[in-house]
């Protein structure tokens, strides 16, 4: 493909046709000088703490309040959005948390890693948009030190909901977010703006409190931080309020009223493995470190690793009041891992009786080593 193919005259109609064409859902420009108050706002954020252990966020923060400090060549924007929409209701995230012996994961987690699938065509198009325009560019996906959300509401894509994540009129809380960096100038589009109102569903439905106030998410409460980006043992008043959330939260994102214009995704890619809608947490307990690779190879959940997922797995057990997973849990006591072991305990208070406490306590203290999951124990 190339620009001349397309049946558009301006540079701007040209690179959005070219970036529709390739299979995104939407596509907005901005400058780099728009999004100048979103610096402000994230250093107040990290001097607050709370962005938790996520020390990636404050080591680059300088290239994240500006798009020059990351790349001074920039000139204009490009982001894009694709639609991740779940079909309605067997996709339903908030149907699901009732099913207590099954794993609830998020909805972006449950089809192909969307990192690759948008940066393979982000490279495409911009190989097309270097040659047609002799101009240099980057193109960045979600890992780089880019402010994807204030980009994506001066772009006119949406706007940050009060629960901090982008809002779309047309895709709800659905979308993805990549971005093109252009040395070169393109005419931007108006920005979006917040159309939230009076609503606070998102804010009220968050089971731990992670919002402090409107447009503030502590990640250090969020359950998507805990079971996604927290290395360790998770503290014991978010255990309970996971309920059978093994990766990730939806419930802010799909309790928003804008749902309701989505649509579910068209992207093959993107739509849920069968295995992963509401997978059993008995099968998912059993998981070694191959056959945790296995399973999800090509998704994002395998980059936590096998370790933490498991970890998740069985607050989850623990969550689902349910005796018969005790064999389960008694066989992650004697886990290599002691992220596994120290839930494993948890879940052994919250499954077993007196009597059955007792002999596994017995059974398995003398010979632990690890100070956290004798903690648990006792």
């Amino acid at each position: 493909m190339d620009l001349a193919s397309l049946q558009v005259n301006s540079p701007k109609n040209k690179i959005r046709a070219l970036l529709l064409e390739e299979g995104f859902d939407a596509v907005g420009f901005t400058v780099p000088g728009a999004v100048n108050r979103a610096g402000p706002r994230l250093t107040d954020w990290l001097d607050q703490g709370h962005h938790g252990n996520m020390d990636w966020m404050e080591t680059r923060a300088h290239h994240r309040t500006h798009p020059q400090n990351l790349w001074p060549e920039t000139r204009s924007i490009v982001v894009v959005g694709s639609n991740y929409g779940p079909a309605r209701p067997q996709e339903d995230p908030l149907a699901k948390l009732g099913v207590t012996d099954r794993g609830n994961i998020s909805v972006y987690a449950q089809g192909k890693d969307y990192h690759d699938v948008m940066k393979k065509r982000l490279k495409k198009a911009a190989r097309v948009l270097h040659r047609g325009f002799e101009t240099d560019l980057k193109v960045f996906v979600d890992t780089a030190p880019v402010m994807e959300k204030p980009l994506a509401m001066a772009a006119g894509l949406g706007w940050q909901g009060k629960h901090t994540s982008l809002v779309s009129r047309d895709f709800g809380s659905w979308l993805f977010l990549g971005a093109i960096f252009l040395a070169m100038d393109i005419e931007p589009d108006a920005p979006s703006t917040d159309t939230c109102g009076t609503c606070h569903s998102c804010l009220d439905i968050c089971p731990t409190g992670a919002f402090p106030a409107p447009n503030i998410i502590d990640a250090r409460r969020c359950i998507s931080y805990l079971t996604i980006e927290y290395k360790g043992h998770i503290p014991l008043e978010f255990r309970t309020p996971m309920g059978n959330r093994i990766y990730g939260c939806d419930d802010c994102l799909a309790v928003c009223p804008w749902n309701k214009f989505a649509s579910a995704t068209s992207e093959t890619a993107f739509h849920p493995r069968a295995e992963l809608i509401a997978p059993l947490l008995g099968d998912l307990a059993g998981l070694d470190d191959a056959s945790f690779r296995k399973v999800f190879s090509g998704s994002p959940i395998k980059r936590i690793g096998r370790d933490r997922f498991v970890r998740n797995v069985m607050i989850a057990i623990g969550n689902a009041g349910d005796a018969q997973l005790l064999a389960t849990v008694c066989k992650a006591l004697i886990d290599t891992s002691p992220l596994v072991r120290a839930m494993a305990v948890w879940a052994v208070h919250q499954l077993a009786d007196d009597e059955a406490r007792s002999a596994l306590r017995a059974a398995h203290v003398p010979t632990e080593t690890d100070p956290n999951v004798l903690a648990e124990w006792h």
